[in-house]
């Protein structure tokens, strides 16, 4: 009987250590890389490392644990979109527009962050080691902290 269910736990584990299961659509991903524009689209946990997405509209879009490390964002529109945990390590961030955009556990590690909207943005447990911050309401805090009106 102990046999039997060693078996049968060794048959079912690496069911349960599938982590590196893909989230995002297919269709959604060749959608934006071909056209550079996918509204509400599911790219949760998609490799966009290093791809160049200048200007795209990725309004609403999920991009949960997306790996965008090197990604080059510049003029992006997130508005509204999920990036929780999502990896911007060395990513180009500038006017980009990440208004009420989920940014809670975001890695910024050496990324470009310049001139970018992020008013009403959920920015928790965010790592900045490195980053280069200019004219974006991103930063440690405190009673001083310099937030411009974005309108």
């Amino acid at each position: 009987m102990k046999l039997q269910l060693l078996a049968a736990m060794a048959l079912a584990t690496p069911l349960f250590f599938a982590s590196s299961v893909r989230a995002e659509n297919p269709q959604d991903l060749q959608k934006l890389l071909s056209t550079g524009e996918c509204i509400q689209c599911n790219l949760s946990g998609a490799n966009l490392s290093g791809a160049h997405l200048i200007g795209a509209d990725l309004r609403g879009s999920k991009l949960e644990g997306a790996n965008l490390v090197g990604a080059n964002l510049e003029g992006a529109d997130l508005t509204g979109a999920n990036l929780a945990g999502a990896n911007l390590t060395s990513a180009y961030v500038t006017n980009v527009n990440l208004k009420q955009t989920n940014l809670n556990g975001v890695n910024f590690t050496s990324a470009t962050i310049h001139d970018s909207n992020v008013y009403k943005a959920s920015m928790n447990n965010l790592n900045l080691t490195d980053a280069e911050i200019f004219n974006t309401a991103i930063g440690i805090g405190g009673e001083d902290a310099e937030i411009p009106d974005w309108d």
